[in-house]
């Protein structure tokens, strides 16, 4: 296996509302996408994809029935590095302003940079994050 990750897929809600806050953020909707699926470009390459919650559970053959986001940390984060504190305050105002829940404000944290999470509208986590010992943007 080549170590890649090519696609991330988010089991979600409300497949309009998704794709509604995702687009006020900037990113665009690939051709493939239809009333069933969203497909997102990014500007590395990657691809988000938004799909039924219910449906993903039945594609994985897992139970749509537990609701690991409700039950509280859901194991993993999404990440978006910028190169500035005041990006990551940024970056934080502009998806609260498109529907987002401010999780964590921006502040400086342990391993010497600066982050802050918000949660999209199924309550997916998203860190941004400013690190001035990596560049990642």
């Amino acid at each position: 296996m080549k170590p890649h990750i090519s696609l991330i897929t988010l089991g979600v809600a409300d497949l309009p509302r998704s794709r509604a806050f995702y687009e006020r953020l900037g990113f665009g909707v690939r051709q493939e996408s239809n009333e069933h699926i969203v497909f997102m470009d990014t500007v590395n390459g990657l691809i988000l994809a938004l799909f039924p919650r219910e449906k993903l559970a039945e594609d994985a053959n897992a139970s749509a029935d537990t609701d690991r986001r409700g039950a509280g940390f859901p194991g993993f984060t999404l990440a978006h590095n910028v190169a500035s504190p005041e990006e990551v305050d940024a970056v934080l105002a502009e998806a609260v302003a498109a529907g987002a829940t401010l999780q964590k404000p921006g502040q400086k944290v342990f391993w010497g940079g600066y982050s802050g999470y918000f949660a999209d509208p199924d309550g997916f986590l998203w860190e941004v994050a400013y690190n001035p010992f990596m560049d990642l943007t």
